[in-house]
């Protein structure tokens, strides 16, 4: 079986070369990042190069803009001590397999890993402009709503038309409309259509988010919110999903916090996902630990994290690690 698969995870892209031996050549399988589908590739000569690029689009309505990547490259040989061979942090537009090229002053053979990191990936623009950034990713989170019902909704909240209840947060209050609290979330249905102190005051505590926190929550609601504004509030977002019981909320919370998994941010990333049962997250977390070696970048924050951390959670990081480095 040619060991052409590359795993991606966030902005990670691991290769795993089983057998360099008597190949001079070798290409791996399509795999995505950002919007692209992207090719590693190893040549072996007095040096070996290895080259990374897009896969051109086959169709003319597919086209997509070249991208302007800026990148770092490692190289790890397995079973060994040696040292990774680690490249500088590369800014290039590719277009071909021509346009970035890596040797290495070594002539690598048997098993080894190619990592890539994406830092950043732009939309190159042919008119000299700085070009786009795809992080953050512009996702369309008014899906059902057509424009026109998305601008009443958006001056039912601004303005506070017809609105009957007040939340109060730990800050401040604002106005919303039981109608739409109760469709969005069993929890607050459930407040309104039974004789508790929330239906006969119209009034609802919230006192665990800020009132920011509470309009970006509301702005979600009311299908009006901005990326801009669900990125700096989604772990707000998250610890309310999960106390109303808003599940397509949950959910975008923990894709988009699988999106930019780094060194700063893993430990906290995968406390909230052991803390609110989000496997995918956790997996993930665990995943760029171990299997693309993360856990170094780390090891001056694990311990206060183990000390911190749920019992049941330190287990299954153990099993991760044996799992990932199992003898050959």
């Amino acid at each position: 079986m040619a060991d052409t698969k590359v795993e991606t995870l966030s902005r990670l892209a691991q290769w795993r070369i089983e057998n360099f031996g008597a190949s001079t050549y070798k290409r791996s399988d399509p795999f995505k990042i950002g919007i692209w589908n992207w090719h590693l590739s190893i040549e072996k000569n007095r040096y070996l190069y290895i080259r990374l690029f897009p896969e051109p689009s086959r169709l003319s309505k597919e086209q997509l803009p070249p991208p302007f990547a800026r990148f770092m490259l490692r190289v790890t040989t397995t079973g060994t001590n040696r040292r990774p061979h680690i490249s500088p942090v590369y800014e290039r537009l590719l277009r071909t397999s021509d346009d970035f090229v890596w040797p290495i002053d070594s002539c690598l053979q048997g098993r080894f890993i190619i990592d890539v990191e994406f830092l950043d990936l732009k939309i190159y623009t042919p008119n000299g402009g700085e070009g786009k950034s795809i992080w953050p990713n512009d996702m369309i989170l008014q899906s059902l709503a057509t424009q026109s019902t998305l601008r009443c909704l958006s001056r039912m909240l601004d303005e506070s038309i017809h609105a009957d209840v007040t939340i109060n947060t730990a800050d401040g209050s604002v106005k919303a409309h039981k109608a739409i609290l109760s469709a969005s979330s069993p929890v607050f249905h459930s407040m309104f259509l039974h004789d508790l102190r929330e239906k006969e005051s119209s009034m609802i505590d919230i006192e665990d988010l800020s009132t920011e926190s509470c309009t970006a929550l509301l702005s979600y609601l009311y299908g009006t919110i901005k990326q801009e504004g669900f990125w700096k509030h989604r772990l707000s977002l998250l610890g309310a999903a999960n106390k109303y019981d808003i599940v397509d909320l949950k959910n975008a919370c923990e894709e988009s916090l699988l999106e930019d998994i780094n060194s700063g941010n893993v430990l906290e990333r995968l406390q909230e996902a052991w803390l609110y049962q989000l496997n995918k997250l956790k997996k993930g977390c665990l995943m760029y630990l171990f299997e693309f070696g993360k856990i170094y970048d780390v090891r001056d924050e694990i311990n206060n994290f183990f000390r911190q951390a749920d019992r049941d959670l330190m287990l299954e990081m153990f099993q991760e690690v044996l799992t990932v480095w199992k003898p050959e």
